[in-house]
């Protein structure tokens, strides 16, 4: 076993651990299970990077997130560290000889997308592979009560019975008490460690406004909050119009979506990260693997759908522990639009058979066919040569996607691939045979090796084409395309689309299995969720102690930066006043013995309703009173 701080330093240049860090890979190193909340820029993939080089064997790692698969995977490589990735959208025999490699080479990570568990082919390999580690980023998707949740997670406890006794790490952001105890119980974790890191950060201010002039009060947040910035909407479109509003008011910015080519969102996130933009207007589709620590502001145009969502996204600003600031900007008509928005997150389900079938139709899939089968996908054309509503159709796809039956993924940039299927002295025989094809193949062993004679590179045809000189690109489409039809290589020009992907044969849409009481129950969940955002928006309590509040974190001291601690700063109260309020708040919690905050707050007239949070809360700081198990506050001494 070797030392994990000389791990540390050789692969990541660093002389310590984060908080929590050590604690973390020591306990996998004892061959514990473990469950791993650490915040967005915590530090999350150390804690099964590191343990992982440690220990003999593969380590296998269960992530949804193809971009953050794939830049990982760059990460590691970039370090000498070998890794793999296998994903929707990758042909059969890429995924055969990859799986191959990891059972018989020396691959030291396995990237895996959930869909991929439940294969038989999956199933049978990982059998063949000396597993060390097993861990599942984004844990909270395993969870029913978790956002995001994707049912192809439950596969992991089958595949968890084919890798012996090995430890398994749970990581996640964001996952309250109900959430992390369903994951403990969905991957059948025993004995497990749980390691959660507090949700407060000292250095990051909250801020909700209630705007009705909200383009405003973002641009007199942008100019006094100087140095780079995040501007979270909630549409493609908006991202568009916002950036115009800024670019017309002098703010270097750029928008960013899901929509756009993998070759445009990859200049547009370079140029911010390297500070040739300062702010980026985008969807959700940002951040996730993004390596910033000099963000000092996160605005959100409008309010998200979950405390979850929100924390994670505000907490890409400061993670340089220097002064950030997260605001969220709303009017009541946006409160009054995310509540109507999730209830079309579950549209009909006559109307999600139909776009299935229309699916089908689509790409002509026969029944039974199809199954483990990537297609590119384009939601306009899709919804107009069907005449669909886009928006309805968008959620009947993420409903089929939750109930198991696709995945439908945003654009990305997938590289050619190719790989010479028969032997040297078989490739020898064709060049002579073949002398057009002679030049061509010297050329892509010079470049790559004998490498693609076992298994898929990223080829480029740009390259080889420096190369050959005289060859036109279409020649050299045409020459790769014969020997692929001829059995001699496996080429697979790049992708560049939104991908969809077939996780079952094709059946009868009126046969689809949709769990209409499951859906009821995730709608009741989202709509739960929805109106803690509310809450947290139209609370008067430090937004901080709101957030730790939500993850079941138990605290009482107040964060004193966010508008709320500021706004109560500014109260002034004489003496009497708070001697009083403080016998009226000593009343009630020794007549009643426990109350919610709600209703000690409900105690005060409405126009001294501020200032009654303004004193329960000094009492909570002093810890005269304090929360118990069951959220309700009680007294603790005089």
């Amino acid at each position: 076993m070797s030392n994990i701080h000389h791990i540390l330093k050789k692969h990541w240049g660093h002389s310590s651990f984060r908080p929590l860090q050590e604690d973390i890979i020591r306990a996998v190193l004892d061959g514990k299970d473990v469950l791993a909340l650490l915040p967005t820029g915590g530090g999350k993939s150390v804690c099964f990077q590191v343990p992982a080089l440690a220990m003999e064997g593969i380590c296998l790692v269960v992530s949804p997130l193809i971009a953050l698969m794939k830049d990982q995977v760059a990460q590691l490589k970039s370090k000498g560290i070998s890794a793999a990735a296998i994903y929707s959208g990758m042909h059969a025999q890429e995924i055969d000889v990859l799986l191959d490699n990891c059972a018989y080479g020396d691959i030291q990570f396995l990237y895996v997308s959930p869909e991929r568990l439940g294969t038989d082919l999956f199933k049978e390999r990982v059998k063949k592979m000396k597993v060390c580690l097993l861990a599942i980023d984004e844990a909270h998707c395993i969870s029913q009560w978790g956002h995001e949740f994707r049912p192809s997670y439950l596969d992991i406890k089958e595949v968890k019975a084919f890798t012996g006794d090995v430890p398994t790490i749970a990581l996640t952001a964001s996952a309250n008490l109900k959430v992390r105890e369903d994951i403990i119980a969905q991957l059948g974790l025993q004995e497990v460690s749980t390691f959660v890191k507090s949700f407060a950060r000292a250095n990051l201010s909250y801020s909700c406004f209630l705007e009705e002039n909200k383009e405003a009060r973002l641009l007199s947040v942008l100019k006094n909050v100087k140095g780079s910035g995040i501007v979270y909407v909630n549409t493609r479109n908006k991202t568009v119009e916002i950036a115009k509003l800024l670019r017309r008011n002098g703010v270097s910015v750029d928008f960013y979506h899901g929509g756009l080519s993998n070759e445009e969102r990859n200049t547009k996130q370079e140029k911010w990260i390297a500070g040739k933009i300062r702010v980026i207007v985008t969807t959700n589709a940002f951040g996730m693997g993004i390596d910033k620590p000099d963000v000092r502001s996160v605005v959100h145009w409008e309010p998200p759908f979950s405390l979850e969502a929100y924390y994670q996204e505000a907490g890409r600003a400061g993670r340089d522990e220097k002064k950030a600031y997260a605001v969220l900007l709303y009017n009541n008509e946006d409160l009054e639009l995310v509540a109507k928005q999730v209830v079309e997150h579950y549209p009909d389900i006559t109307f999600i058979k139909r776009v299935y079938q229309s699916l089908a139709n689509y790409y002509k899939m026969a029944i039974g066919g199809s199954k483990m089968i990537s297609y590119d996908f384009e939601l306009n054309d899709f919804a107009s040569t069907f005449n669909l509503n886009k928006r309805e159709t968008y959620h009947a796809l993420k409903r089929l996607e939750s109930e198991g039956y696709i995945v439908l993924t945003d654009s990305f940039h997938e590289p050619s691939r190719l790989r010479f299927n028969v032997s040297s002295q078989d490739l020898y025989k064709i060049q002579v045979a073949k002398p057009p094809y002679d030049y061509m193949i010297k050329g892509i062993l010079r470049i790559y090796g004998g490498e693609v004679l076992s298994q898929f590179v990223k080829f480029s045809e740009k390259e080889l084409l420096k190369y050959l000189r005289d060859e036109t690109s279409t020649e050299l489409t045409k020459k790769l395309t014969y020997l692929h039809k001829t059995g001699v290589a496996s080429y697979y020009p790049q992708k560049t689309k939104p991908q969809i992907t077939f996780l079952l044969g094709r059946v009868d849409a009126n046969e689809l299995l949709l769990d209409r009481k499951r859906w009821d129950q995730l709608k009741e969940t989202e709509s739960t969720k929805m109106k803690e955002m509310i809450n947290y928006i139209k609370s008067e309590r430090c937004r901080s102690l709101t957030i730790q509040y939500y993850f079941d974190e138990k605290s009482e001291r107040s964060c004193g930066v966010c508008d709320r601690c500021l706004a109560q700063k500014k109260l002034k109260v004489s003496e009497e006043q708070e001697i009083a309020w403080k016998q009226k708040i000593w009343n009630t919690l020794n007549h009643h013995q426990k109350v919610s905050l709600e209703e000690l707050i409900a105690i005060f007239p409405t126009q001294q309703r501020k200032h009654g949070v303004y004193m329960i809360q000094q009492l909570l700081d002093q810890k005269i009173i304090a929360y118990d198990e069951h959220k309700n506050i009680q007294l603790v001494r005089l």
